[in-house]
């Protein structure tokens, strides 16, 4: 019963703060020092001006090859990183800091540019660009957050159409920008 207690997290959407892109700073100086090789990125709902959230730092880490991650399990969990493996997605190493809903950070590395770094880099800039769209975001978020305040799958059920909505709109909006030379 303890370590199902420990897993569960409660869905809590707040509105946008500005200490998350200090607390993302802060992460990026420790990482940088034990992935010097790596492009740190600030990307998910925290890296939005403005934008509702719930307060866990997602950064993704683009890096030569997984292989240096695999061998460097030790070193973050020293950094008090948790590792999950791909966690369900291939190609991608997982790790978070904090337990239940303590859960500060999210870290998602993998290799350069593959279709996954595209598709979070896209959704993020887009969302920059579109506060309309940014603002129906954290409006969904922060009602699924009050209708499922004890079900993160639930609260991620619900948002997940709209996401995928947005992350297609995201995608043609970035190849045309990226065609343009924008």
């Amino acid at each position: 019963m303890e370590e199902f207690q420990r897993l569960m997290r409660d869905v809590n959407v707040v509105p946008h703060q500005g200490d998350w892109k200090t607390k993302f700073e802060k992460e990026k100086r420790s990482l940088s020092n034990l992935l010097p090789d790596a492009t740190i990125h600030h990307i998910g709902s925290t890296s939005v001006p403005g934008l509702a959230a719930k307060p866990i730092i997602d950064i993704l880490i683009e890096v030569p090859g997984l292989e240096s991650i695999d061998d460097r399990i030790k070193e973050f969990n020293q950094l008090d990183f948790v590792g999950k493996g791909e966690n369900g997605i291939p190609n991608r190493r997982f790790f978070y800091k904090g337990e239940g809903n303590d859960r500060a950070v999210h870290l998602h590395i993998f290799p350069y540019g593959i279709q996954h770094v595209i598709r979070h880099l896209a959704f993020r800039d887009y969302l920059r660009e579109h506060d309309g769209e940014a603002r129906r975001y954290g409006e969904l978020k922060s009602s699924l957050a009050k209708k499922f305040p004890h079900d993160i799958e639930g609260y991620i059920h619900g948002k997940d159409q709209f996401v995928k909505d947005l992350e297609r709109k995201a995608l043609n909006w970035y190849e045309k920008n990226k065609r343009a030379g924008k």
